[in-house]
């Protein structure tokens, strides 16, 4: 057809490359429009490829999610809230409109859920940060463990951040200054001066070969994850933080992806001394 000034294209997650170069020279008057609506499948996918991800001029994009919705029924109310116990990431696909993840090369795969939970009063707690460097992201997050059960309610996270501005952030999180911080301990410069800044229990992490697979299973190694909702972007890591995929069998390896981790990073650092201090305990226990 044509002489088509508007097109609508439902589902767009679904056209091809091939049918956007067909389309998209068809429309081709002065104001014409072309509107694309779908929910993200995959991050490959061409019109999200092209038009959500792109900074491509003359692209209005806009996210339009449940809660833009003042007739969003009740049933799918509970429909939803059932998808965000039990499915954590099917809710973020379906009802907060991102891509579907290869649940299963997820490495806290049905480990951790999202909670509006209340921290108890007088509550031991484990800090640990992350440092930013280049693009990366500043990461300080709080955690406590009750009954063999890791909580995490906050975390301070930012790109760009200068280093006179470290403390002024830390301080964003509720007694940051009253228990020790483990932090990556690449930047000891960083730590000496948060340190001369109000925060004398910080100190640097013990990494080392291993690392990061002994602190990875270490968290793993608890019943389960209980992840606060105002942490948006340690929720954002655990559902993207993953083992490598061979993409076209699907294998899954166990090697960890070297991206989507500095929340995950910080909680490592944080629990470190904690950590050790089980492998002494259980190494004591083999020598009765």
């Amino acid at each position: 057809m044509e002489g088509i000034d508007f097109c609508w294209v439902e589902e767009a997650h679904s056209v091809s490359r091939k049918s956007l170069e067909i389309l998209i020279p068809t429309i081709r008057n002065e104001g014409s429009q072309i509107i694309f609506t779908y929910n993200p499948t995959n991050e490959d996918d061409p019109v999200h490829v092209d038009y959500t991800l792109s900074d491509k001029p003359n692209v209005l994009r806009l996210q339009c999610n449940y809660v833009d919705n003042p007739f969003f029924p009740m049933v799918l109310w509970d429909e939803m809230q059932w998808d965000k116990r039990n499915d954590i990431d099917k809710y973020y696909h379906v009802w907060e409109g991102q891509c579907v993840k290869h649940s299963e090369a997820q490495v806290f795969y049905k480990k951790w859920d999202v909670e509006d939970f209340e921290t108890p009063i007088d509550t031991f707690f484990y800090f640990g940060a992350d440092w930013g460097f280049s693009g990366d992201p500043l990461a300080l997050i709080r955690c406590f463990i009750i009954n063999n059960v890791l909580f995490i309610d906050y975390e301070v996270y930012g790109v760009g951040i200068d280093i006179d501005r470290i403390p002024d952030k830390f301080k964003e999180i509720p007694e940051s200054d009253k228990f020790p911080i483990i932090a990556d301990s690449a930047r000891p410069e960083t730590i000496s001066y948060v340190r001369q800044r109000g925060y004398s229990l910080i100190r640097g992490a013990d990494k080392g070969k291993g690392s990061v697979e002994d602190g990875i299973a270490f968290i793993r190694s608890f019943d389960s994850i209980k992840i606060h909702s105002r942490c948006r972007n340690t929720i954002t890591e655990f559902r993207l933080y993953s083992y490598k995929v061979d993409d076209k069998p699907g294998v899954i390896s166990n090697k960890l992806e070297d991206k989507n981790n500095h929340c995950i990073d910080a909680i490592r650092y944080a629990l470190e001394d904690l950590m050790q201090h089980r492998k002494v305990q259980a190494t004591k226990s083999l020598w009765r």
